[in-house]
């Protein structure tokens, strides 16, 4: 059992099931099977990049970038003006350490809370950071917070990854499990999520409103590779 199924066990215990069975039919799908009538199948969700010498999950770089930023973010405080603002930033590699690039960021978004007029725009121009804000169509908890991310080398916001990635292991997922449908009632996909570590519920409201994708699955659960008790159904 690897790592991502020792995750997805620890899920499935968590919900309360205790009728577990790891490769009920040896080496063929399911991964798992729940109540001897749901299959469940298991796949790591994560996007690469290739950096010149090894090949890297973009969460090794993005998503602790996003983490420190929408905690930057939380820090400015409430709204002012009766605003909320959505904050976008763009990043190439290598990424600026963040004890030099924190204070620029700092800076720049009380610079920009400071103004009488506020307008969408590019607030940060770094060789390799880029940071934009555009206005909420109303105001939220905080002044700023996350709408986007995008890597200038693996392309794309983090959402719109997600996406990309999920339609990938769905597909790949439906294809090696079709022999097997007619043998079990449900079949679920459980994908621990390196890239948006199963969002917050912000993203997920996002997420929802942003993207759609058809599947033949009962359940399709992203779930926090660093917290099995964190997990969001699509």
């Amino acid at each position: 059992m690897d790592a991502s199924e020792r995750l997805v066990e620890q899920y499935l215990r968590n919900m309360g099931y205790s009728d577990i069975v790891y490769e009920p039919d040896g080496n063929v799908p399911p991964d798992f099977l729940v109540n001897g009538r749901i299959a469940i199948e298991v796949r790591r969700l994560n996007q690469n990049h290739f950096d010149g010498t090894q090949t890297k999950g973009l969460e090794e770089v993005a998503i602790p970038l996003w983490k420190r930023i929408e905690t930057l973010l939380e820090s400015i405080g409430p709204p002012t003006a009766g605003e909320s603002w959505f904050v976008f930033f763009r990043f190439g590699r290598p990424v600026e350490a963040w004890k030099t690039l924190e204070p620029k960021l700092r800076e720049a978004l009380k610079s920009f809370a400071g103004r009488t007029l506020r307008e969408r725009g590019c607030i940060v121009e770094e060789e390799r950071f880029e940071l934009e804000v555009l206005r909420a169509s109303e105001p939220h908890e905080t002044l700023f917070l996350m709408g986007g991310c995008s890597d200038w080398e693996s392309g794309g916001w983090l959402l719109s990854e997600i996406e990309w990635n999920l339609r990938h292991c769905v597909a790949e997922k439906t294809r090696k499990v079709a022999h097997f449908r007619a043998k079990y009632a449900e079949w679920w996909l459980a994908l621990p999520d390196h890239i948006g570590y199963a969002l917050d519920n912000f993203d997920r409201e996002m997420f929802r409103d942003q993207v759609s994708i058809e599947h033949s699955w009962e359940k399709i659960i992203l779930i926090d590779p660093r917290d099995a008790t964190r997990h969001f159904e699509i």
